[in-house]
């Protein structure tokens, strides 16, 4: 599984072509350790979450079903290879060194609040749905006691920092767009909840923001 995911990032990436390019190796291998972190953080919840996955449930929200997807192919399929194309024609201006690594430092630390997300969460899923053949109900334990939606947090700041973290301006374009997914995805999956899920209004007036303290 992990060696699949590396050689299609790996792929993603090729339109660079450059095997020196530090930045893109450093991404990938901090990708991969969070792939390993993760099925181990998972391992109790392993066989749910895998069965929540595939295939996609009946009644899966629809509207999550092109946004989800929509997501995937801007962030994997858009932006990673935008990011290539850049680094090998030099489309953008050199990014200052600095800048990428606290870009780099962002967008783990992103991916460590989804991996987190998911091993306090045993509703984690990748489709908003209301789990009623799992007995599904709120959980507020873990990055939920901070905000209601952690796992978009991580997404959002995920894909808003890998074009900086590879250096690539352009990529900003796609990546901004699916961090703007995860913006409409963190409102229709809150008033979903809201409208369906038992006990989770009380919740939200507990927790009021949805992604950032203090401010939504």
């Amino acid at each position: 599984m992990i060696g699949q995911v590396l050689r299609s990032l790996f792929v993603k990436l090729l339109p660079a072509n450059h095997l020196d390019w530090v930045m893109a190796w450093i991404f990938l291998i901090g990708f991969i350790a969070g792939l390993f972190v993760t099925s181990r953080a998972v391992a109790p919840n392993r066989e749910e979450l895998i069965q929540e996955r595939h295939p996609v449930p009946e009644d899966a929200k629809s509207w999550d079903k092109v946004l989800s997807n929509l997501f995937s192919y801007l962030t994997l399929f858009i932006t990673l290879p935008i990011a290539g194309f850049d680094k090998r024609f030099g489309w953008s201006p050199e990014i200052n060194l600095l800048l990428q690594l606290i870009s780099l430092v962002i967008c783990l630390g992103g991916y460590s609040l989804i991996i987190w997300a998911m091993a306090s969460n045993r509703f984690f899923s990748r489709i908003v749905r209301i789990q009623k053949d799992r007995g599904h109900s709120v959980i507020s334990n873990g990055p939920y006691r901070f905000v209601r939606h952690p796992g978009y947090v991580g997404m959002f700041l995920f894909a808003m920092t890998t074009p900086l973290t590879l250096g690539s301006l352009w990529a900003l374009i796609p990546g901004g767009l699916a961090a703007g997914v995860i913006l409409l995805r963190t409102a229709l999956e809150d008033k979903t909840l809201l409208a369906e899920l038992e006990g989770y209004q009380e919740y939200a007036q507990q927790i009021r923001s949805r992604l950032i303290p203090g401010v939504w």
